[in-house]
């Protein structure tokens, strides 16, 4: 009775994460913190601390104590403080995510609760599209004619749909029903509808990011032929062309604004000049020329630029640089940059392989989507935001977990049996 009653307490934890992100960041906070509390008091009743053999969480508990020391090097230590420290809660939601997948076998009814809660996002992000507000009356013209959904006056219904679709894609095609030919064009169906909804967004980033994902997803998917691959991508291309010439808006935003400047040569270095983006990035850049080794510390981008905005050339007064390598750079310097990216790359990419060979499309979802946080150039929100940095994490951690190959918990069982 006790063990099926935290059964189901631990699937309405994991169920709600999608919903809780839609009430916004104190629920999103909540629940994380609540599914921390969950797996210390569980490990610790099971006096189970054999995860910190773990290669993954020793490096993860690197970058923690990497955290520690930036804050005290930071130009503020109060803005960095609580960003700095609370990075704990991720590591514990990496733990929780793979006990879950190692201890708990039977966790579909999460995928589909995500499923159910990403499909009625992207209807109502419809709904706000063709009559300009969505079911509670939150409109376009709240910023800027983009598509704010529930998230009410924040335009980040793409980044959010990103974190959690490439992962439902995933579990779908997992599924024994993904061999049925009609099943599968279902899927392509949803996917469809999910590339349609983000090109509406007009989220130019997050739509490339999309592109890519997708195309990613698909090519490494081996339950497609090779011409079916290449019909699917050009379909993608198609469906993107088909939207933005039939809305002026959408050409404004995406051609008249981005692929008419770069690709026309008159205005081309007036373009990359002037573009608010690619001044962003100057400002990065000459910040972290200014602090080269350990940057001016997590979340002081803005203390620097604000105080120094005046005296210093290029220097723009923002929260961030709006690309997560000049933010790195800028915040961290290339001492703490070097640190997170060879650790979050050399865990990722170790356990690529595992991936492609055991044919697991859920870990080749979370792949697709951990790779786009890190494409070159495209503007990017803070990689340390609440938001964003929560979304990284799920996915990160269900890469490991959803693999009993990559599982932190079941590599320890094995490796004790080899013993």
């Amino acid at each position: 009775m006790i063990k099926e009653f935290e059964y189901k307490f631990v699937i309405l934890l994991f169920s709600l994460i999608p919903i809780s992100f839609v009430f916004g960041p104190s629920a999103s906070l909540i629940n994380i913190i609540i599914i921390s509390i969950y797996i210390i008091f569980k490990l610790t009743i099971l006096r189970n601390f054999d995860f910190i053999k773990s290669s993954s969480f020793i490096l993860l508990a690197g970058i923690y104590l990497y955290l520690i020391v930036n804050t005290y090097i930071s130009l503020d230590y109060g803005f960095s403080f609580l960003r700095n420290f609370g990075f704990i809660r991720l590591i514990l939601l990496f733990l929780a995510i793979n006990y879950l997948f190692f201890e708990f076998k039977k966790h579909d009814l999460i995928f589909k609760i995500w499923g159910i809660t990403i499909l009625f996002i992207i209807i109502d992000s419809f709904i706000e599209y063709f009559s300009g507000t969505n079911i509670l009356g939150y409109g376009k013209d709240i910023y800027a004619n983009r598509i704010v959904s529930f998230f009410k006056d924040e335009p980040v219904v793409a980044g959010y749909l990103n974190g959690f679709f490439f992962l439902i894609l995933g579990y779908l095609f997992n599924t024994k029903k993904s061999e049925s030919r009609y099943i599968l064009i279902a899927y392509l169906i949803f996917t469809f509808l999910f590339l349609t909804c983000v090109i509406l967004t007009a989220e130019r980033s997050n739509t490339i990011k999309a592109i890519i994902g997708l195309s990613l997803f698909f090519f490494l998917n081996d339950k497609f032929k090779v011409k079916h691959k290449i019909i699917a991508f050009l379909s993608l291309i198609i469906i993107l062309m088909t939207l933005i010439l039939n809305s002026d808006y959408l050409k404004y935003r995406y051609y008249k604004k981005v692929i008419y400047p770069i690709f026309n040569s008159e205005i081309r270095s007036e373009f990359f000049k002037e573009n608010i983006y690619f001044r962003h990035y100057k400002s990065g850049y000459a910040v972290f020329k200014n602090y080269p080794l350990m940057g001016v510390g997590n979340k002081n981008y803005r203390i620097e630029t604000r105080a120094n905005h005046l005296k210093i050339k290029h220097y723009i007064p923002d929260t961030h640089p709006h690309q997560v390598y000049f933010e790195l750079l800028s915040e961290h310097g290339i001492i703490g940059t070097i640190i997170l990216l060879s650790i979050f790359f050399y865990i990722i990419f170790k356990n690529l392989k595992i991936c492609i060979l055991s044919k697991n499309t859920l870990q080749l979802g979370a792949f697709s989507y951990l790779i786009l946080n890190f494409i070159p150039i495209l503007p990017s929100g803070s990689f340390f935001s609440d938001f964003n940095i929560t979304l990284f994490f799920i996915n990160f951690s269900v890469f490991l977990a959803c693999n009993p190959s990559s599982n932190i918990f079941n590599k320890i069982v094995k490796d004790k049996k080899f013993i």
